[in-house]
This record gives C-alpha cells, structure tokens and sequence, in this order.
C-alpha cells in the first residue's frame, strides 16, 4: 500500500512511522520560542528546588509551566486539525478520526 502524506511517500503499512508534520515556518517558530522559554522555566524549577524555596512558591511555576505546556499543545492540535486531519479526511481515510480521538484522550489525562 502506497500513502502520500505531503511530499512524503510511505510504501509499507506503517504510515506513522514516516509522517511528517507540514507547519508554516512562523508556526515552528513560535513553538520553539515558546518551548525554549518553557525549557527555561523548567531549570528555573530545578534551581528553585536545589535553594529550598518554599514549596507552594515552586507549585506556582510548575502550574505556570504546565500551562505553556498546555499553549504549545493547543497550537498543536488546531494545525493537526486544520490540516492533517481535513487532508487525510478528503483523502478518504476515515482512520485519523480515530487517531484523533486517542490523541484527545492524552490530552485530557492532564
């Protein structure tokens, strides 16, 4: 079986194994600023850690951390949406909706 995903073409059942993602340049940009800075609160959490600041202090960063952890994940899933969903959708191939929904249900472990 042959599948086309962009200018990827997979020639063996594991399609997952060679998809790739097709975001805009300012999109990646965006996602690796805000991992960057994301990065950045995470060694700030360690240190926080190594000082002894008062727990409650360090549950705020964590919070805040997770929430850009959230941001990043919501970009994400709306460009995973708007295009390799709606492409492989009209491409017939009704499986991403199932994908899809594990991938909601990681999500909303969190």
């Amino acid at each position: 079986m042959e599948h086309t995903v962009k200018e990827v073409t997979c020639h063996s059942e594991d399609v997952a194994s060679c998809r790739k993602s097709h975001h805009p340049e300012r999109v990646k940009k965006d996602l690796t600023t805000r991992l960057n800075r994301i990065e950045g609160q995470i060694r700030g959490i360690k240190g926080m850690i190594d000082k002894d600041v008062y727990c409650d202090d360090v549950i705020t960063q964590l919070s805040a951390t997770q929430s850009a952890l959230n941001s990043v994940a919501k970009i994400l899933l709306e460009g995973h949406l708007k295009g390799c969903v709606v492409d492989r959708l009209s491409e017939g191939d009704e499986e991403v909706l199932d994908e899809l929904i594990v991938t909601i249900q990681k999500l909303m472990k969190k």
